[in-house]
């Protein structure tokens, strides 16, 4: 790759004086400085090993007023961007510790990742699972090669358990940290963004408690050109990255009630290293509300059929969601980095994000029980051309006159427009029509 510009004092400023982690058990490596020769060098060490995947296009760009390119990481083999990262830290290994093998715990993206690079490496993997692990997940574990153990209730029983095994056994402990050598596999997806999208204005990245994707990039990006202005974006539920940037240290974890929806971004991971760059070098963090995230994920699946989990959807929420009006008219870039959800969730995700955008509707009201009416009632949707989902008649606890039938339906309308003359309606022929408001 040409390098068409050297910021290495920027780099060196933005990790200078940074304590070395005492509370790691996994590498004692390498808080060292982050080079843009270092990200160059993961770049060519692991090409052979995940995908180059592809920054295209999105058919969304003319509707919101920019010219947005996906960068879709979630086409890695185990769904996830943190195979970048993993490769380059499990090929960083001594030779010794690779034969000795490693220890992950917790079903979560980057054990996945483990799990399969290791496989490809043929490093042992030992990965510790709470009895709460998903079903899924578990199996992909071992199905990569990983042998399973399964102790305790919580992930951090496991952690802790894993941790204890690591030091019996002789194997290493790996959890998902910002070292040097994990950051520089992660911003290989800056440079390739940088090369497959010419004259970029701006990339948007997932951020949260997981911002080493947002922190290594920004070290390729801004070291190839200052200009870009990059962007990372979090949930408002928990802005964690936020209020450590105002503390200027990693704030404690906070409780996040819906950790299955958010997946790996809500947990608190990032150190020193990760969240030194991201203030030096990040141009804007902004949060976004659990409703922006669900519809950004039913426009990646309407528009781009892609089906992605919250960290994947949440970096194009942002511009869907109008939290960054400074882009249009831009070059933008957003990385989709994960698609790892459960499909019971994608099936919640969908029905609760097609109610938000005024697509599902439920009304109720009070007709005579009599088959004439209820086929009046069905005239009209027809007429309206709302599709019925689902009809019921209440006729036992009607507190309205006797001989009447309360009538609950929710109904598939094309868009918001199209609701709202379904509505006029059935008010004008129904005046006493209760709509259930989302």
């Amino acid at each position: 790759m040409k390098i068409v510009s050297r910021n290495e004092e920027l780099l060196r400023d933005a990790l200078s004086c940074i304590p070395q982690p005492s509370s790691r058990t996994s590498l004692a490596s390498c808080n060292k400085l982050i080079r843009f020769e270092d990200i160059c060098a993961a770049a060519s060490k692991i090409q052979s090993g995940v995908q180059k995947t592809p920054c295209m296009y999105s058919r969304l760009s003319k509707q919101y007023g920019m010219d947005i390119y996906l960068k879709k990481e979630f086409l890695q083999y185990t769904g996830s961007v943190k195979e970048r990262g993993v490769l380059y830290l499990l090929m960083s290994l001594p030779q010794e510790q690779q034969r000795k093998g490693v220890i992950v715990a917790a079903d979560s993206s980057f054990s996945l990742a483990v799990a399969h690079q290791a496989a490809a490496l043929r490093v042992p993997v030992l990965a510790v699972l709470p009895a709460g692990a998903a079903a899924r997940r578990a199996r992909l574990c071992r199905d990569y090669g990983a042998v399973l153990v399964w102790h305790g209730g919580t992930a951090r029983e496991a952690q802790l358990h894993a941790r204890r095994l690591a030091r019996e056994s002789g194997y290493l402990y790996l959890e998902e940290e910002d070292s040097a050598v994990y950051l520089s596999g992660l911003g290989t997806v800056g440079l390739e963004m940088y090369e497959q999208v010419p004259k970029l204005d701006a990339v948007v990245f997932p951020a949260g408690g997981h911002c080493g994707l947002l922190a290594g990039s920004a070290a390729a990006l801004k070291h190839l050109n200052p200009h870009i202005s990059v962007i990372g974006v979090e949930s408002e539920s928990f802005p964690v990255l936020q209020q450590s940037l105002k503390a200027g240290h990693p704030t404690e974890d906070q409780a996040c009630n819906n950790h299955h929806f958010y997946g790996d971004v809500s947990g608190v991971c990032f150190g020193s290293n990760s969240l030194q760059l991201t203030g030096k070098l990040v141009d804007k963090v902004v949060a976004v509300r659990e409703e922006d995230i669900l519809i950004s994920m039913l426009r990646l699946l309407e528009y781009e059929r892609a089906t992605v989990d919250a960290e994947g959807a949440i970096a194009l929420a942002a511009l869907l969601a109008g939290k960054l009006p400074e882009l249009k008219g831009k070059r933008v870039a957003v990385v989709i980095c994960s698609g790892n959800l459960e499909l019971h969730l994608l099936q919640q995700c969908i029905a609760r994000a097609l109610t938000l955008d005024n697509r599902v509707c439920r009304f109720s009201l009070v007709i005579s029980d009599c088959p004439e009416d209820m086929s009046k009632l069905l005239e009209i949707l027809a007429r309206e051309e709302a599709r019925v989902l689902d009809i019921k008649q209440e006729r036992t606890f009607v507190t309205s006159e006797l001989f009447t039938v309360e009538v609950i339906c929710t109904v598939e309308t094309r868009d918001k427009m199209h609701t709202a003359q379904l509505r006029n309606a059935l008010l004008e022929r129904y005046p006493t029509t209760v709509w259930t408001e989302r």
